[in-house]
This record gives structure tokens, sequence and C-alpha cells, in this order.
């Protein structure tokens, strides 16, 4: 009997692209073979961060599909990526299963795309391939989501997706109060932008819903009123590298891995660890006053610095903090993360001021309660994922279905 034959698909960020390669590799470990297809920018990216071709295993095959986008400034633009992705990577993909089941003993059996790629699924559909859609984020981010024609229904939201007024609201009684101008696609400036992610996630909510699967790197117990509110979608999380005993893939940037030598020199739980993620930029000021809420601290710290992150040169932001920090800290272009093992009040310019950031870190650091908290969770976290827990049986079941289930 062939092995069954996983095409996976990430919508091209790095915060999708490593979740769905730990659940590649996760299948590949239950006899899959996997086809992971990244846009031809992302391919590019993944194969030169991975210092070791090794790491992969040989039947993960990482291939690649153009974006529609020539510039990279344009890929940094959510609305435009998901426009131009939408207008040109369908029928793109549908041109590479065609290829493969041609020419290959085991075709397709079945299309795992990010719940951002919607399309992906009408594409699997119309070529009678089973189809399954993977959420990397939080579930109550899909759920709010499902609910936004009540939302428009209920006079809270307007069709642009603009909010009528600043309130909060409960999506259901046991999720936490969430204020409207915390929704995903109202927190950009631009209202022109706005409506086009507004746009793109009202038309995937309904493409999803062509899954034969939905999925989610999360676990019931982080967030029972989101699964409860939206029973079809099924946890399968944390899908971490740590717990297969394996390395993480699918980085934009090699890992800098020297840091934790470091770290092991450094007193348990009095390291503060700063990223944030692929995405975001500052300006000179806020990172300055970042910077200077870390030196205030008089706490170590990593801080994962991307080239890119600055609207500058990364020589003329440090310039002046790495010497006086030099002992205190390290700064890293990249972290391997998932071997590292709040919210900031802004002030009237809209910047997180340094003294802030110190305050925040000594209520962080300062107090157990945070601590216990955390290993509480991850207690459970670790219940959910090993055997009789309740995302061990949904992967379980997962897996199962792609193995046994016909095409339609």
């Amino acid at each position: 009997m062939a092995n069954p034959h996983v095409l996976v698909i990430p919508f091209p960020v790095q915060g999708h692209v490593i979740p769905l390669m730990e659940l590649a590799q996760c299948l590949v470990e239950h006899g899959f073979m996997i086809t992971f297809v990244n846009t031809e920018v992302t391919h590019e990216r993944v194969l030169d961060a991975l210092a070791d071709k090794g790491l992969l295993d040989d039947r993960i095959r990482l291939v690649a599909i153009p974006d529609g986008l020539e510039s990279a400034e344009e890929r940094k633009i959510p609305g435009k990526l998901a426009e131009a992705i939408y207008r040109v990577m369908p029928g793109k993909l549908e041109e590479l299963i065609r290829e493969i089941n041609a020419s290959e003993e085991e075709p397709i059996t079945c299309v795992i795309a990010d719940q951002g790629l919607g399309w992906a699924l009408e594409v699997a559909g119309k070529m009678g391939i089973r189809r399954a859609a993977f959420l990397t984020a939080a579930a109550a981010s899909l759920v709010l989501g499902f609910r936004i024609p009540c939302l428009i229904d209920d006079g809270i939201i307007d069709h642009d997706g603009t909010p009528i007024k600043k309130q909060t609201l409960q999506l259901a009684p046991t999720m936490p109060l969430m204020n409207t101008s915390d929704f995903v696609w109202a927190r950009v400036a631009n209202l022109a932008l706005q409506k086009i992610i507004f746009g793109a996630m009202v038309q995937n909510n309904r493409l999803v819903k062509l899954a034969d699967w939905l999925v989610c790197n999360s676990t019931y117990d982080l967030e029972p009123g989101a699964f409860d509110l939206a029973p079809e979608i099924k946890p399968i999380g944390p899908l971490l590298a740590s717990n297969r005993l394996g390395n993480s893939a699918g980085n934009f940037w090699m890992e800098d891995s020297t840091c934790l030598e470091w770290l092991d020199k450094q007193p348990p739980g009095s390291v503060i660890y700063v990223a944030f993620g692929s995405f975001a930029t500052f300006s000179k000021p806020q990172f300055e006053e970042l910077a200077l809420g870390l030196e205030l601290t008089n706490r170590p710290f990593l801080w994962v610095l991307r080239q890119d992150t600055k609207d500058g040169t990364n020589a003329t932001y440090v310039e002046g903090f790495q010497p006086k920090t030099a002992t205190q800290g390290q700064i890293v272009s990249w972290a391997p993360q998932q071997k590292v093992g709040l919210g900031f009040k802004r002030d009237a310019s809209g910047a997180i001021a340094h003294g802030e950031i110190k305050n925040k870190v000594d209520e962080l650091l300062g107090t157990m309660t945070f601590k216990e908290r955390a290993l509480h969770l991850k207690e459970r976290l670790m219940n959910n994922i090993g055997e009789g827990g309740s995302s061990h049986e949904n992967f379980t079941n997962f897996v199962d279905w792609m193995k046994t289930q016909k095409s339609s």
C-alpha cells in the first residue's frame, strides 16, 4: 500500500510556516509523505536558513510557486500580499498538483491548507482531493471571524469592519471581554487596507468551512470557551519540536545558537526574552525607549533583533547601547525560540516609555504569581498532548482519517 501523500501549504509569513512545518514533521513520523509548498521568496529564505539540510526528513519535499508580487516592500503589507496571493496562487497550485499526480506513483491524497488560504480548499475540492484547514493562531481569532455577520447585524461594526463605537463585548459567557478596537482587522491605521483585510477574512471564513477537518495549534484547556462556541475546530496542539525530540524547521533567518551557551550561565528564571516576531518594525524613538527600559531593569536579557526590525540600519540603532549592556544582555538576529525556554501602556505619543517597560519587567519577575500560573498551564498543556489527552486524541483521529478515507 502506498504511503499517504499530503500537500501542505502555509500562508507565507514566519508565524505560519513554522507551525505547519512542525505538523508536516509530525505526520512524517506517522508514515506520511509530504510536499510542502511555499511561495518562491519564502522557499529561498527557508532553504538559506537551514544550516543543516539534513534536519529535514527526506520524506518532506520543499517546492515553490509564485505569489504574484514583485517587490519585497509589497510583501510587508498584509492586504496587498493576500490580494496578490488570491489572484495568482490558486491556478499555480492546481498546476502543481496535476504535475505531481501525473508524474508520481504516490499522488496527492490530502491537502492541508493554512486557514488563511481558504482558496486552496477550493482547489482541492475541484480536484476531488480531501481537504483540511490548519489554524496557526488561537481558536478565538477564528471564532471572532465566524461572528462577523452577527457583529454587523447587532450594529457593532459596519460592512467594512469599522467599529461603530468603542465598546467591550463577550462572544460567549466563558470567553474574556474583548474591546472592539482590538479586532484584528481594525488595528490597521489605513482604512483602505482595513477593507482589504476585512474582505479577505469574510471570504476566507466562508471558504474554510469547505474543509473536511479544521484543526488548530492550540489546546482545549487554554480557550475552552472558543472551542465550545465552535466545536468544529479541533485542537491538536501545541505542536512543538521538543515534544518529538526533534529540531524545528521553517525559519526565515538562520538561528544564532551562540546565545544558548550564554543562557546556560545565567541563574534559572532570570533572563528577559525580548522578541517581536517577523513583522514588527520600530521607529528610532521607540527602539531607544525599549533599549533604555531594558538597561534600567539591571536584569540579564536576550533580545532578538532582526536586521529589518528598525526604520534604519542595525549599526545606527544599536550604537552606544551594546557596549553599555555587553555584560548584561545578548542581542541576536534570530534565536532558536523553542530552546530558549502583559500588556503595556502607551504614552501620549503612542510609544511605550522606558519606565513602563522597567515596571512591567519588575512586576513579571518580582512575583511568583505569573511563574506559578505559567508552570500550571505548562502542566495542563503537556497533559493535553500526552497519551489520553484531548489534543493527542484529536491528532490521532485526524491521522487515522487521512490514512483510511478515500478521495471524494
